[in-house]
This record gives structure tokens, C-alpha cells and sequence, in this order.
């Protein structure tokens, strides 16, 4: 709470200019914000005319819909279609802004705590609703089983004004976050000082003598190590892509996992191969 995911939201989209840098938005985006929605009902008007005023057709994905059975979808019977907004109870009112969103000729959704007094059955529509949307999906939630059903990618908030973006929802965030630093106890803040000392002391040994020329064996793993890390990081990029496709994660959530978990051992082999890289590099510049 307080990061300032609401206010990175509104930064994006540039309804707030940033104190530094600048943010560029590309072109043929059109942006439907849900938490504006909210304040845009019309308490007098009826379902119909809130989803499609003046018209009895909606499209939805190029396609046209009538209006009665688009509300259908969202729960709504043809006897409510022509009820003010103003009857409606929490979770309708949620159902019909969904339905407003929905239907907005956007690519670009912008949805800021969306579950919030959303019933059981509203939730489920939005998850299937978000899996099978084409477009792109800003989403800001506190609600972790939700984020875990529908996001594919996370941008987490780490301290000091910093963000990182991982592959994966919640689950996936928890896993590959680093660790969090513990604070510093009284005890820690004494030993200093000696710990300072013992630095000092180290560092102010004679340093060995340099290690001869790095052998062949050891200059030829160097020299294929770029390619070696290139392949990895395409393989990388490919399993990324995959997990990019939304339908993935409600067909075949196995799939995810299985993905996720060869994600990981890539993520391992990399950090090796960049070590492994140093050490060598070093050796042959007779720094090690």
C-alpha cells in the first residue's frame, strides 16, 4: 500500500507527468480505464442505454451483438435491461461496468482494483472474460488468486522508487523475487567496527602473484561461451513468449508450470555461464 501503482498507472498513460524522464506512448492505442467508469454511470439511464446508447447492437471483436444478448452475458435477464441504474445492487453495478468496458472499441485495458464487491460469479466472469482478451492489460489487484489466474506477466515494486517486471503471475513473482535483506540488529551495529578492522587487515595482505596463461582447454570454452549464453537467452525468450499467450494459463495451467519450472533452470545455467565467463576472462587477462 503507498508504492505507487496507482500513481504509475496514471504515469503510463500520461494523465500524470513524470518529476524526470519522460513516457512515450505508441501509436493507435486507445485505452479504456475502468476505475473512470466508475464515476461515469448515468444513475437515471437504463442498462441498454448505458451499454449502447441509441443503438440495439454492440461490437464485440469485430462481430455485432444485440444489445440484449450481450447483456445476457454479463447475468443480466431481458426484464433488467430496462432497469435504471440507479436499482442496481453492488455486484450489478460491477456486472454492467464490466459490460461497458467490454464493450469499448479499446486495446488497451486499464483496470485499477477491479475485484472489489465483485460476487463469486462476477469474478469468474472477469477471469474468463481478461483470459480471452486480444488486447493488452494493465491491472492493479491486491487479490493474489486472481493475479495468478490472468496476468502472464508482473511489474513488482522492489524500494527506492524502483520496479521490475517477471514473467508469470503472483506465484511466480514470489518465486524469482530476490531475498528480502533483513534489518540490522544492535548486535550487527557493534560488530562493525571489529568486522572494519578485519577488512582492513585482510585487504592490506600481499596480494598473490598473478596465475600464468590461461591453457587451451580453458580459452576455448571462453570463446564459445557468447554463443553458448545467446542460445540460452533465445530459449529463454521463446518459453517467455509462450507464456505470453493468456489462454495458456486457463487450458492448460500443467503446461505453465512445466514452463515456469524450465524458466528457472535456464535462469540458473545463465548466472553459471556468466560466472564461469568472468572467472576465464579473468585468468586470461592475468587478473585472477
Amino acid at each position: 500500500n503507498g508504492a505507487g501503482k496507482t500513481t504509475l498507472l496514471k504515469l503510463i498513460l500520461g494523465e500524470l507527468q513524470p518529476d524526470s524522464g519522460a513516457t512515450r506512448l505508441g501509436t493507435n492505442v486507445a485505452v479504456a480505464y475502468f476505475d473512470q467508469m466508475r464515476a461515469q454511470l448515468d444513475e437515471n439511464a437504463s442498462l441498454v442505454d448505458i451499454i449502447s446508447p441509441g443503438s440495439e447492437w454492440v461490437e464485440i471483436g469485430g462481430l455485432r451483438k444485440h444489445v440484449m444478448t450481450y447483456l445476457g452475458d454479463f447475468l443480466f435477464s431481458p426484464a433488467r435491461a430496462g432497469s435504471p441504474v440507479r436499482s442496481l445492487s453492488g455486484g450489478e453495478r460491477a456486472r454492467l461496468l464490466l459490460a461497458r468496458l467490454f464493450a469499448r472499441p479499446a486495446n488497451v485495458l486499464v483496470l485499477d482494483e477491479p475485484t472489489n464487491d465483485l460476487d463469486i460469479e462476477t469474478l469468474e466472469l472477469l477471469e474468463e472474460l481478461l483470459q480471452e482478451y486480444a488486447g493488452t492489460v494493465l491491472l492493479v489487484s491486491h487479490d493474489r488468486a486472481f493475479l495468478n489466474n490472468v496476468v502472464t506477466q508482473t511489474i513488482a515494486y522492489e524500494g527506492e522508487g524502483h520496479w521490475r517486471d517477471y514473467v508469470g503471475g503472483y506465484d511466480e513473482w514470489v518465486a524469482q523475487r530476490p531475498a528480502p535483506v533483513a534489518p540490522q540488529t544492535e548486535a550487527d551495529k557493534a560488530a562493525k567496527p571489529a568486522d572494519d578492522g578485519a577488512a582492513r587487515a585482510k585487504a592490506a595482505k600481499p596480494k598473490p602473484a598473478k596465475a600464468g596463461k590461461i591453457n587451451a582447454w580453458d580459452l576455448r570454452e571462453l570463446e564459445g561461451l557468447p554463443d553458448a549464453i545467446a542460445a540460452l537467452e533465445a530459449k529463454q525468450a521463446e518459453l517467455a513468449g509462450q507464456l505470453a499467450d493468456g489462454s495458456l494459463y486457463r487450458d492448460a495451467p500443467a503446461e505453465v508450470d512445466r514452463i515456469n519450472g524450465e524458466l528457472a533452470k535456464l535462469e540458473t545455467e545463465l548466472e553459471e555461464k556468466f560466472a564461469r565467463w568472468e572467472l576465464l576472462e579473468a585468468r586470461r587477462d592475468g587478473t585472477l
